[in-house]
């Protein structure tokens, strides 16, 4: 898709409302997002609790046929576990940028997938005719975080199912614009998180339903990635991400830490996040990196980068739970999701993984988690074993896509809903206005409109 958020069509998409969030819909600001939002959170439109998509199953599918709205390096990396799913058809594909298509097909073809997709390059909007077409079931995007709203809106508006790269939104107002169309027209909208899926992330899991930490109270999440060079790169995201960060102060990518945390926590499924506090530090990381890496006359020292480089947040939970939620894509450091969960018998935290269960093991000392592997493994890993850790991210992308795949083959409730992609993006723009209003709380919106204390499965 489009390698710069600044063309004309994306200016247009850009008119419109004024809240902060994770992705970019039809209708918003030239400018990412003002300084401090309004905090007009209420949902306009209604649906009734009887249109809920809570708990709402697949329509089986024999065979999945997925089209693919974006061809760079994130669109191939999943059409690559895609094609190694069994009963899976890409019918379609979708990028401004046709050599990247070519590479897609080629990748289809080395995978033995001979058959050739219908592609759409014309122009930035070819995702409303690629929609149109009545031989996909569910549209996939992988495309800069502005589009994928309007891709998804297209999508279900079409009837067909949506999948989205992470954050989902980027402003609440956005969040509630995919509830809405997912429940208007009957069909999922799924952000496709794949950190849920991770082997240690679904292990812990296992042991939290297990009882091992007792009743839960708190959880660590974070996104926290030395991605300073990739920003500044002349292609790829460093065409489009970097802009973020001249625009909006918060918590940019909320969602690869906290989703696990909120499977942990059973948030929309007994428990739902309630309000969150946010701090940002100054901004040095990335003009650093510009003052040791651009040359003078670089038309990038133009830009005035205001994303502090480590925003904090604590999120409360109506069960009185509480999380730490952290961002920093500009610091030199080691990656860390912290992937942490406390209990009343013990606690987990990741990076290096240890666990410390009162009553097993040593006193006050951290024990590994191997002992636990053979009982607790989550029965995905445990299924497709090393077929899953050939896939990326270690394995995690494959263990996604198979079981989007699995629940659309077998006609199950999907594991993830609209209301997790909207609630998990929510801490993006919430944390924009806490950082605004000197840290003020920041309430969260009930996307499930009461319905998220019913206890139900995730995964």
């Amino acid at each position: 898709m489009p390698d710069t958020p600044n063309d004309p069509h994306r200016r247009d998409l850009l008119k419109g409302a004024a809240l902060a969030g994770a992705g970019l819909a039809l209708g918003l600001p030239t400018t990412l997002h003002a300084a401090a939002p309004p905090a007009n959170d209420a949902d306009p439109e209604l649906v009734g609790r009887d249109a809920t998509m809570l708990g709402v199953p697949f329509a089986k599918h024999d065979v999945v046929r997925v089209a693919i709205v974006g061809s760079g390096l994130r669109g191939r990396s999943v059409l690559h576990e895609l094609l190694g799913v069994p009963n899976v058809k890409i019918t379609a594909l979708c990028d401004t940028v046709p050599d990247k298509l070519q590479l897609a097909v080629a990748a289809m073809k080395t995978a033995g997938h001979m058959y050739e997709p219908a592609l759409f390059s014309d122009g930035e909007r070819a995702y409303e005719q690629l929609v149109l077409r009545d031989d996909i079931d569910i549209v996939y995007t992988a495309t800069p975080w502005q589009l994928h709203v309007p891709v998804c809106l297209a999508a279900m508006k079409a009837g067909k199912h949506a999948a989205t790269e992470v954050p989902a939104a980027y402003t609440i107002d956005d969040c509630w614009k995919l509830v809405q169309a997912s429940e208007k027209s009957r069909r999922h909208c799924i952000m496709l998180e794949n950190c849920s899926y991770g082997y240690n992330e679904l292990l812990i899991l296992n042991m939290v339903r297990a009882g091992l930490f007792g009743e839960i109270k708190h959880g660590g999440a974070a996104y926290n990635h030395d991605l300073r060079k990739i920003l500044f790169e002349t292609r790829d995201e460093g065409l489009w991400r970097r802009t973020h960060h001249t625009q909006r102060n918060g918590n940019l990518y909320p969602t690869h830490g906290l989703g696990p945390v909120a499977a942990f926590m059973n948030i929309n499924r007994g428990d739902r996040f309630e309000y969150i506090v946010s701090m940002s530090t100054p901004e040095s990381g990335l003009s650093n990196w510009r003052a040791e890496h651009e040359a003078k006359d670089s038309p990038r020292w133009q830009e005035q980068y205001v994303t502090g480089d480590l925003n904090s947040s604590l999120i409360k939970t109506a069960k009185g739970r509480t999380i730490r939620l952290e961002h920093d894509v500009s610091s030199p450091r080691p990656y860390s999701r912290i992937n942490a969960v406390q209990g009343s018998k013990g606690i987990f935290e990741d990076y290096p993984a240890r666990v410390y269960i009162e009553g097993d093991g040593a006193e006050h000392a951290w024990a590994s988690i191997d002992a636990y592997k053979t009982k607790y493994e989550h029965v995905l890993w445990r299924e497709l074993g090393e077929r899953a850790r050939s896939g990326g991210h270690g394995g995690m992308d494959f263990v996604m896509i198979y079981r989007l795949i699995q629940t659309m083959r077998e006609g199950l409730t999907p594991d993830m809903d609209v209301y997790d992609a909207a609630s998990w993006s929510a801490p993006g723009p919430l944390s924009e206005r806490s950082v605004a209003t000197g840290s003020m709380p920041q309430q969260f919106p009930d996307f499930t409109r009461g319905l998220w204390s019913a206890a139900r499965p995730m995964m």
